[in-house]
């Protein structure tokens, strides 16, 4: 299975987001230290979900690193988020329409 769809499965599973985002940066990292020759080492991650409420930045990514951390371990070597609820998605600029 491809490392972006195991990511999104877990993340799925653990947070039920409405929004997920999950964007494979690796082949801008080809040849840099921790870049994986099999690819699929680098990611940006948006995730938007309820489970993020009252929860601050540094706590909404720890909740992602622990449910992702196998994947940390083994086969991801950086990892980039954005965790939002889904009031702020909604009413974040960029989003809006």
């Amino acid at each position: 299975m491809q490392v972006a769809n195991q990511i999104r499965d877990i993340l799925t599973e653990q947070f039920a987001p409405t929004e997920l985002q999950i964007i494979d940066d690796s082949s801008k990292h080809a040849g840099h230290s921790g870049a994986d020759p099999r690819g699929e080492s680098h990611f940006s991650v948006l995730v938007v979900s309820e489970k993020f409420t009252g929860e601050n930045r540094v706590n909404r990514q720890r909740l992602v690193y622990g449910a992702l951390d196998s994947l940390l371990k083994d086969r991801v070597h950086a990892l980039a988020l954005k965790t939002m609820t889904p009031g702020e998605y909604k009413s974040a600029p960029e989003n809006r329409t």
